[in-house]
């Protein structure tokens, strides 16, 4: 099993194994938790089980404890970098709302055929220069359309003949 098979929220630590692996006490792993600086899960008998993402928190808390940050200074931190990391989640799910919205709008996609022929895309609300016409083209319609038939699917000029 690899790295990134591995659920790092899975709550798998009993609290010895995790006071191991973040090469603390488990003393010190109960009072992090009294403190709400790393909350782990709980088993249905009440015992602690932390997961890979508590085991980073707890080093984390670790390292700023020992640059002499204070434990209530480091629980604000902690809930601070939660919140920006909810916020970034929130910008990140709008903005991909907000492209999403822009594509799907009508009339989203505005075309004029530039100075050489080419196709030239205006942003929606664009004014065009006055020197240059628009032609708005619309596909016309059919009898055979309405049959199930593809009206571009004929061969000759369209015209109907």
């Amino acid at each position: 099993m690899t790295d990134d098979e591995i659920d790092e929220d899975a709550p798998i630590f009993a609290i010895a194994a995790a006071a191991e692996l973040a090469a603390m006490h488990a003393q010190t792993l109960r009072q992090y938790d009294r403190l709400g600086l790393v909350v782990p899960g709980r088993t249905q008998g009440g015992s602690r089980r932390y997961s890979l993402r508590h085991i980073r928190q707890l080093r984390e808390v670790a390292r700023m404890s020992a640059d002499g940050i204070s434990l209530p200074a480091i629980a604000r931190i902690i809930e601070l970098e939660n919140e920006v990391a909810g916020l970034r989640r929130d910008v990140r799910e709008l903005e991909q709302r907000l492209r999403d919205e822009v594509q799907q709008r009508p009339g989203a996609r505005v075309f004029a055929a530039g100075a050489t022929g080419a196709v030239v895309t205006l942003r929606h609300g664009t004014r065009v220069r006055r020197a240059t016409e628009v032609v708005l083209y619309r596909r016309p319609r059919h009898p055979e359309s309405d049959s199930g038939a593809d009206p571009g699917s004929g061969s000759g000029s369209g015209s109907g003949d």
